[in-house]
């Protein structure tokens, strides 16, 4: 249970604490400092599953885990990007319920044994998700590129893509459950 690519999934779930403090301080250092975490624990989502599967590691409690600490991470600092006024409220909620729709759908399916693993979308959403938190965390213009207005910019792309893929999962779910439906 607590291979290494658990125990990196463990440390991405760590890392949101030492992120969020640093955010209640808003200042050149402690956002940069904070976008180094952000990016370290980045790393780990990609490194976590490279390991499992390479060292036959996959468990049950990683494939828990792992979906469960990109959340946590994600979500916390757009929570603190609103409080700071960085970005609009209202983006985080979509991007928050539809984690929260898809996390509810899996469980469903789950609940009728029919898996429904991360598809190309999805981690295209999270890979672009972190692409936008990391200027944004970082705020402050740098050589004259204002990375807010940047990070912005990514942001929403990220959200039409966590949007596009929250529907492309109830989308494939819809017909999971339909072919179940005739087979019965």
């Amino acid at each position: 249970m607590f291979n290494l690519a658990n125990q990196l999934t463990l440390a991405r779930i760590f890392f949101v604490v030492p992120i969020v403090l640093l955010l209640y301080f808003p200042g050149r250092l402690t956002c940069f400092l904070a976008a180094l975490l952000f990016g370290i624990a980045s790393l780990t989502d990609f490194l976590d599953g490279h390991i499992a599967r390479k060292s036959n590691m996959v468990t049950s409690f990683g494939k828990f885990l792992d979906p469960l600490a990109d959340k946590l991470l994600i979500c916390s600092i757009l929570i603190m990007f609103v409080e700071l006024s960085w970005i609009p409220a209202w983006v985080t909620i979509i991007i928050i319920v539809r984690e929260l729709a898809v996390t509810g759908l899996r469980a469903m399916a789950a609940d009728e044994g029919v898996v429904i693993a991360a598809d190309k979308y999805g981690k295209i959403k999270t890979v672009m998700q972190i692409v936008a938190i990391i200027p944004l965390l970082l705020h402050y213009p740098l050589f004259g590129i204002n990375l807010h207005l940047i990070g912005n910019f990514l942001l929403y792309i990220a959200l039409a893509l966590t949007v596009f893929s929250g529907l492309n999962y109830f989308y494939r779910f819809y017909g999971v459950w339909r072919e179940s439906d005739r087979n019965v």
